[in-house]
């Protein structure tokens, strides 16, 4: 649920709702009929109605009332019919009326926000601190542009400025809300909801942001109760009803999730989000040209998106568009970093166009166990192109120019380590990570700090890590597959089995690697019946796959039974992984006889 894009536009869209929230303007000079049409249509945008604003201002101005009077309101009246060209003819020459100036310049800044200008957004903040330098709202405001903008250590000190000021403040409650569970996690962002909660208990933002949370920490029944509160304060609002559509297709109640998202009516139709939820609807319901259409939108957005490529190549494998298949990501197969599920499907369609020969090379690329490491630094940027280049101290020297021209940048100092990492220097590479995860511990920056212990051959340090982080984030995958994996190496084959088996049953029963991670330790913890269940699943799953072969080869060597397709499977395995000690020990129970 968590998607940057669809936060940064609910949060300015919230932005503008915040500024015309406040209680109406003291101290007014002007007649009494037209200032109950300012009031009027102030309360007309606290409730999204841009049409009805603009109506009320155009009739107070007929009164006499003057533009500047108006400019700020009219401004935000225009924001909110998405007229924003007209919004910057009443907002961009800053004449707005003495106590009407600091509403009007938020105003703007969220408007250049929206256009993409974030200096001139700062400069307009600038000039609203200037009115109202106390305002806590404003500072959240700010704090939420800095942190856009990639300041993320310096909205953190806005945040904290926003609370020292007006510690019950419902927005800057919020927006430190939403910064711990970037931090910390999940477990430690819900007391700030709960606690802005208190202060408004129908707040639609708040209530929004803390449903999500439950939701993904897997608390359904908790998630279900509080889009219904959010239903109760805002009648048919779309996020509730997103919500709960998210929470019936994680269930397999496809046709429900379906009539819950057809409830929003649209209006969050072009969230990342949201496109992807309809193209899972799509698929269930065999709609897959509509599903490829979605697919094709969201990637136009944002090409990188490896969820909406493989359902991408699913759909159109399933449309029986090989062809198309197979010159759609053409791209993708030159790297070496392709996902295995993406190589499978194309080849598939390969294999339905009677190409076998390039269906075969891509599934035994798929086939490849993944390597041990990760691949840090992304390819085609330019560190990235210094490193491929072997310029390894060049891409360090350019990556720490970027951190000293950025020093408060979650993605400067990731990118810092990343460097380090790669070049050989997991511990400098852990002091980055470590100032990048106090302001967000992703699942990818988890995965490097675990990779950086591990290099480093600190598994206490790696152990920490994912105890500290499940500590708050219980249900994350990625971190259960370390914490198993930490279990096999310390010898404790129950847990690790338990962590493994839990994944099996909770979405991972196509996962070939889990599998057969699955199956060694079933074998090695004296189960061996269950182990060859595991890798004989696995093997059907991907008969190309060495690291299934091996597990089912060492199951059959070790239960004693299929001794000849015992010594094919071994055969098959060593051909592309070569000789390792599993497969020595596979051999030796073959030749002793023995069974397990």
């Amino acid at each position: 649920m968590r998607t940057g894009r669809r936060r940064s536009r609910l949060v300015l869209a919230a932005m503008v709702a915040t500024v015309f929230s406040l209680a109406p303007l003291a101290g007014h000079a002007e007649p009494q009929p037209g200032a109950a049409l300012i009031a009027a249509a102030r309360a007309a945008l606290r409730r999204d109605d841009g049409i009805d604003a603009e109506t009320k201002l155009r009739a107070a101005m007929a009164r006499g009332v003057p533009r500047t009077q108006v400019a700020a309101f009219m401004g935000g009246a225009f924001m909110r019919q998405g007229d924003r060209r007209r919004a910057r003819q009443w907002l961009a020459p800053g004449a707005f009326s003495p106590d009407t100036a600091a509403e009007g310049f938020r105003v703007l800044a969220a408007l250049e926000q929206l256009d993409g200008n974030l200096p001139a957004a700062g400069r307009a903040f600038d000039r609203a601190l200037a009115i109202t330098p106390r305002d806590a709202d404003l500072w959240v405001e700010i704090g939420r542009l800095r942190y856009r903008g990639g300041e993320h250590v310096q909205a953190i000190a806005a945040a904290d400025h926003a609370l020292a000021l007006q510690p019950r403040s419902i927005r800057a409650l919020e927006f430190r809300g939403e910064l711990t569970r970037d931090r910390h996690g999940l477990l430690a962002s819900l007391p700030w909801f709960e606690q802005a909660l208190v202060e408004a208990p129908q707040d639609v933002s708040v209530l929004t942001q803390y449903a999500a949370t439950l939701g993904e920490l897997g608390r359904a029944t908790e998630m279900l109760a509080v889009t219904r509160r959010l239903l109760q304060a805002d009648a048919g609002n779309p996020q509730a009803y997103y919500l709960q559509a998210v929470l019936a297709a994680r269930a397999g109640r496809y046709d429900v999730a379906r009539q819950l998202l057809a409830r929003t009516r649209g209006k969050l139709d072009t969230l990342p989000g949201v496109m992807l939820l309809g193209v899972v609807l799509e698929l269930s319901a065999g709609n897959m040209q509509t599903a490829s259409e979605l697919c094709e939108t969201l990637l136009a957005a944002e090409p990188d998106n490896m969820h909406a490529r493989q359902l991408l190549a699913q759909a159109l494998y399933q449309s029986g568009q090989y062809r198309y298949l197979t010159l759609r990501f053409a791209d993708d197969l030159a790297r070496d970093d392709a996902s295995p599920y993406l190589l499978t499907v194309i080849a598939r369609g390969f294999e339905a166009l009677g190409d076998r020969a390039a269906a075969g090379k891509l599934l035994d690329q798929a086939a490849r166990p993944l390597r041990a490491g990760l691949r840090v630094v992304p390819q085609g940027s330019r560190i990235g192109t210094l490193m491929a280049q072997g310029r390894s101290q060049d891409a360090v020297v350019a990556a720490e120019h970027d951190l000293a021209a950025a020093p408060g940048s979650y993605e400067a100092q990731s990118l810092a380590g990343d460097v380090q990492l790669a070049t050989g220097h997991p511990v400098e590479a852990q002091r980055h990570y470590a100032a990048a995860s106090g302001i967000r511990l992703s699942d990818n920056l988890l995965q490097r700090r675990f990779e950086a212990y591990r290099t480093a051959n600190d598994i206490g340090g790696a152990a920490r890590l994912v105890a500290a982080f499940l500590q708050q984030n219980p249900a994350n995958r990625i971190a259960l597959r370390l914490q198993a994996s930490l279990a096999v190496q310390s010898g404790d084959a129950r847990k690790a089995g338990e962590i493994l088996d839990y994944l099996r049953r909770t979405g991972g029963g196509d996962d070939v690697q889990l599998l057969t991670d699955l199956a060694l330790v079933r074998m090695g913890s004296g189960a061996p019946d269950a182990g060859g269940s595991a890798a004989g699943q696995a093997y059907r799953l991907q008969r190309a796959s060495p690291i299934a072969a091996q597990a089912l080869g060492l199951s059959y060597a070790t239960l004693g039974v299929h001794r000849g397709a015992a010594m094919s499977l071994l055969d098959k395995a060593r051909q592309m992984l070569g000789d390792n000690p599993l497969l020595a020990q596979a051999r030796e129970r073959l030749g002793s006889g023995r069974q397990g």
